[in-house]
């Protein structure tokens, strides 16, 4: 019998016999389903074959994270702020009760940049993000990730949270005319806008303000990261400092421990050798091409009492980049 036949009538033996890593992300088209799918053939390239990697949209990194702790999945986007309300059992996890093992951190793959936004005639009577607290200000859609991470910040400065719901497309008319003072703006990988801050800074004359050192100091003491953001890659023109100062959301991909530590160290070695090339081919992978370990650090500090997958921690430990004070999971 010719090879070719030999082969065919294996192949679908061998391929029946690979294990599943199913992979919950945000909706199709988003920034995080692009992510997963630009990774798998990555992933099962470390596995050495062994595993087959399929991408499977959900609702919000919420739904996704459930999915993957009911056992509808093994790896699951989620952010730090998420993984925080999930520690805290708030939000949509309250009264919610795993039937798999709880995610842990595993892979922080890219930030987003949350920063506070006035309209420029208004920009005077803003000096530090503490001339917000108690005013009416958009930060960002009720619920969403970033909001979240104002609300966050907010508690570690002390301020009061006062949001007010308006329109997208009334984002700019909103703050030249007061019905809010200031409005949320936030940066994928410190590159791109969202879709309603562009046209919101073409049509409107706007200023950032950055958190004063005092505030910076007590976000980081936080455990928070603060990334530097240069204007000239997000904006069209200048929105005042040199240099802005955004509190970072780490997006990542988490797992539980039923997969196994030589999986995610496989899949964490692969991302760090390749992480050059994925900078390249997506600017949102920069941050983490320039501090890898790095930014998992600051995912792991953002929540520092939730466990570090065994594969993660090995990563960390062979890079010198672990901190003793962290706790791996699975081990008292």
């Amino acid at each position: 019998m010719p090879p070719v036949f030999a082969f065919s009538a294996i192949d679908p033996a061998y391929a029946a016999e690979r294990k599943s890593l199913r992979w919950a992300t945000s909706q199709v088209g988003s920034y995080g389903y692009m992510v997963a799918a630009s990774m798998t053939k990555i992933v099962e390239a470390a596995l050495g074959g062994e595993y087959t990697v399929t991408v499977q949209p959900y609702a919000s990194p919420t739904v996704s994270m459930k999915a993957v702790m009911d056992g509808n999945g093994e790896i699951s986007y989620t952010a730090d702020i998420g993984m925080s309300e999930f520690q805290q059992r708030v939000g949509g996890f309250k009264g919610y009760q795993p039937k798999m093992p709880e995610i842990v951190h595993t892979w922080y793959a890219y930030p987003m940049e949350s920063m506070m936004a006035v309209a420029a005639k208004h920009a005077d009577k803003f000096k530090c993000w503490r001339d917000f607290s108690g005013k009416p200000v958009f930060y960002t859609n009720a619920g969403f990730m970033n909001w979240l991470n104002y609300q966050r910040i907010y508690k570690v400065l002390g301020y009061t949270f006062k949001h007010v719901q308006i329109d997208l497309k009334s984002n700019g008319d909103a703050m030249q005319s007061g019905s809010i003072v200031g409005s949320g703006v936030y940066t994928t990988a410190g590159r791109s806008l969202p879709a309603y801050w562009k046209e919101t800074e073409i049509s409107t004359d706007i200023r950032v303000v950055n958190p004063c050192p005092d505030e910076l100091a007590k976000i980081k003491a936080a455990g928070l990261a603060v990334v530097e953001v240069d204007p000239k890659a997000a904006f069209s023109k200048s929105v005042g400092p040199s240099t802005l100062m955004g509190v970072a959301i780490l997006f990542g991909y988490n797992m539980g421990t039923n997969i196994p530590e030589d999986v995610v160290y496989k899949m964490l070695t692969a991302f760090y050798k390749n992480k050059d090339n994925l900078a390249k081919s997506d600017p949102g992978f920069t941050p983490m091409a320039k501090d890898f370990a790095g930014m998992q650090a600051q995912g792991i500090n953002a929540n520092p009492d939730i466990p570090v997958h065994p594969g993660l921690a090995r990563f960390l430990k062979e890079h010198k980049a672990w901190n003793n004070k962290w706790k791996v999971a699975g081990t008292k």
